[in-house]
């Protein structure tokens, strides 16, 4: 009977060797390309329990900023400080693509539109009609000054570009752009010619062979990877065989440079992913001594809709992920469909948690949430489009 239980034993533990998801992807995916020398360290509970203390915003403050007509819609918003005045970047899609643009406030609450940093090009270029951009190497340091400092005497962002139109559309791959110009003042900025990540490059892994998406570059002076610049973004894509179901779930991975320029894959698998859905839109904050990374998910086994979470390390490459409530869902009829794609920030004892807001009329905007009540904002979505019925 012993003997009976050991085997049946033994052929259990194989099979779950077998059906584990690296050796599922094993005869798809490109060999090992820079592998992590850290021992991983997973964040206990209390510790994860604390972050969440931390950074959790019950308050939401409402609408911040909107669109101008319905025909646009905002999305992706990150926040730098310059001097005394607050800035945000973020993107517009108006149904050709992605441009960026910029806004100013001098309070956090009260945001006005300046203009655009990466614009349409009337040319065949691979980006000519996608730019979505992010700040790169901004301050990370929670509750610091949240400023966006220079490499090499130029500010530097990360963007994902396409020259095909419409919603996400076509090749998508992850560009690079700079100026030497003050990023508070729109202005087009410069861009190098080719794109640094694409969904067709050599080494590509398993899950990212269809479009990258958005990125987040730290500059990391600890060089834990081995590197002084981290990149995270999402991508989706699968090469399993029976790949239908799943080639269109994001997972986030990592890449790293020592120049900003060039830059090579870290690892095989996604950093931080679900078995379902989407993991997308990762942004590092240090608090205390762990790096937190807030991010976006959507369309879970366990979970309706979107919705921002986050995730703890203390190396930049293992991640302890949250288990307990989201930090922002839907709940006002501003953000009745999607709550997500977080930027969180600290200032002045007060938690800031913008996010992009979708309602039923597929308005999109950008919200924000506080860890202290300051009111309700009085901005609104203009009239949605009138709904024509058919006779």
């Amino acid at each position: 009977m012993k003997v009976c239980v050991y085997l049946l034993w033994l052929m259990m533990c194989c099979l779950t060797v077998v059906f584990t998801p690296d050796k599922l992807h094993a005869q798809s995916r490109p060999k090992a390309g820079v592998k992590t020398k850290i021992t991983p360290t997973a964040i206990a509970a209390e510790k994860m329990k604390a972050i969440y203390e931390e950074v959790k915003t019950p308050y939401k403050y409402g609408l911040v900023v909107v669109p101008e007509s319905n025909d646009k819609k905002l999305d992706c918003p990150t926040v730098f400080r310059k001097g005394n005045k607050w800035y945000m970047t973020y993107i517009i899609f108006d149904g050709r693509g992605y441009e960026t643009w910029l806004a100013e406030s001098s309070n956090l609450l009260d945001w006005k539109t300046q203009g655009k940093l990466l614009s349409f090009s009337d040319t065949t270029r691979w980006d000519g009609n996608q730019k979505a951009g992010y700040p790169a190497l901004q301050d990370m340091q929670w509750g610091g000054d949240y400023s966006w400092p220079t490499y090499k005497g130029k500010y530097w962002m990360s963007y994902f570009g396409g020259n095909t139109t419409g919603y996400e559309a076509g090749d998508l791959s992850i560009g690079i752009a700079f100026t030497k110009l003050s990023p508070s003042n729109p202005h087009e900025w410069e861009r190098l010619a080719e794109p640094v990540l694409t969904a067709k490059d050599a080494d590509i892994r398993w899950w990212e062979n269809r479009k990258l998406f958005k990125s987040s570059i730290i500059r990391d002076n600890r060089k834990l990877t081995g590197h002084e610049f981290v990149m995270y973004y999402n991508a989706n894509g699968d090469s399993a065989r029976n790949n239908i179901k799943t080639r269109w779930f994001e997972r986030i991975g990592m890449a790293v440079s020592d120049d900003m320029v060039n830059w090579k894959r870290y690892n095989i698998d996604p950093v931080v992913h679900h078995p379902v859905g989407i993991t997308g839109d990762g942004v590092i904050q240090k608090i205390g001594d762990v790096y937190v990374m807030f991010y976006f998910g959507a369309f879970w086994q366990d979970r309706k809709g979107g919705f921002n979470r986050f995730a703890v390390s203390t190396d930049l490459v293992n991640w302890t992920d949250w288990e307990g409530e989201n930090l922002i869902e839907s709940s006002a009829p501003y953000d009745e469909v999607f709550a997500h794609k977080s930027f969180v920030l600290k200032h002045n004892g007060v938690v800031y948690h913008y996010y992009c807001g979708v309602n039923k009329s597929e308005q999109r905007g950008i919200a924000v949430a506080t860890s202290k009540d300051l009111g309700q904002s009085t901005v609104n979505f203009v009239a949605p489009a009138a709904v024509v019925k058919k006779k």
